[in-house]
């Protein structure tokens, strides 16, 4: 617990959530595990990058514990592209042969390293967690037609808990192994939920590029519970990539996380507004 205010004033970006908020809200999180997933423009788009940093940074610097788990999309498809190659999607999944998963891989640890690399920079600590260095993902595979997509079958968090104690960031690629050493890539929200679950996290925000949940007016729902989900679900209100979203979120919810909450990335300071504000920065699904 921070006491002193003028500490905290320091620390928090003059942008973000005032110093009388976080002090409210900080003590909630003591003691418990806050998972965050990044993805889409937030890991692409320059100042939106740089403000993912900054929040995390300041997340260390509360001594709170927080693991990331980093998509790659936008990324992967750079590299692809630079390779002239185009990639077909079934059900929001990417078909995925021997030669793809090689540069997926590449861009996937890239960005994983730029992760450690600008954490370093903002004075925090980040330790990386990939197959090439400390595999914790066990997996089989999704399905035959996408070749190496996996489905996490088993999460190992004793290195997740050792950096925890430490005090450092887990930056977790989503890849992970098969029974014969196989790699694997993941969809990045069900990395992100496997383990929240695992850890039975207080709150697992999922970053996006849309505002939130929005009801049948297209209004933003700030907090929904289960039932008013699946009620979305079946009304079609919730369609397109936002279902397998909601889906992990929903099984995440049942399975012993506290609250899932998906974060409009776009918005400045958005973590830091919607673990330490009063006005939050997306849609909260509680049980």
């Amino acid at each position: 617990m921070f006491k002193d205010q003028e500490e905290l004033r320091r620390i928090l970006p003059n942008d973000g959530p005032s110093t009388e908020e976080v002090s409210k809200y900080i003590e909630k999180y003591n003691n418990e595990i806050i998972i965050i997933k990044c993805g889409g423009s937030v890991l692409l788009h320059k100042t939106l990058f740089n403000q993912f940093i900054e929040d995390l940074s300041i997340i260390y610097k509360l001594k709170l514990s927080v693991v990331v788990i980093h998509g790659g999309g936008k990324n992967i498809k750079q590299k692809l592209d630079q390779n002239n190659l185009t990639t077909k999607f079934i059900d929001g999944l990417r078909v995925t042969d021997k030669f793809t998963i090689k540069l997926v891989e590449e861009a996937l640890l890239d960005l994983n390293d730029e992760i450690i690399d600008k954490l370093k920079k903002s004075k925090a600590i980040g330790n990386s967690i990939t197959p090439k260095k400390n595999n914790i993902i066990y997996v089989k595979p999704e399905r035959e037609e996408l070749g190496f997509v996996g489905t996490p079958t088993k999460i190992s968090e004793d290195e997740i808990l050792e950096n925890i104690k430490q005090g450092k960031i887990s930056i977790i690629a989503p890849l992970g192994l098969d029974e014969s050493n196989c790699l694997y890539n993941i969809n990045a929200d069900i990395v992100a939920g496997a383990i929240a679950k695992k850890l039975k996290a207080r709150r697992l925000l999922l970053m996006t590029d849309v505002e939130g949940v929005l009801d049948e007016n297209g209004k933003l729902l700030t907090e929904i519970n289960a039932d008013k989900t699946v009620e979305l679900l079946k009304k079609k209100v919730i369609t397109g990539g936002m279902i397998p979203k909601i889906n992990t979120c929903l099984d995440a919810i049942s399975n012993g996380v506290r609250g899932v909450v998906i974060v409009d990335g776009r918005k400045p300071h958005s973590i830091l507004f919607e673990l330490f504000s009063d006005k939050g920065a997306g849609t909260l699904i509680r049980k």
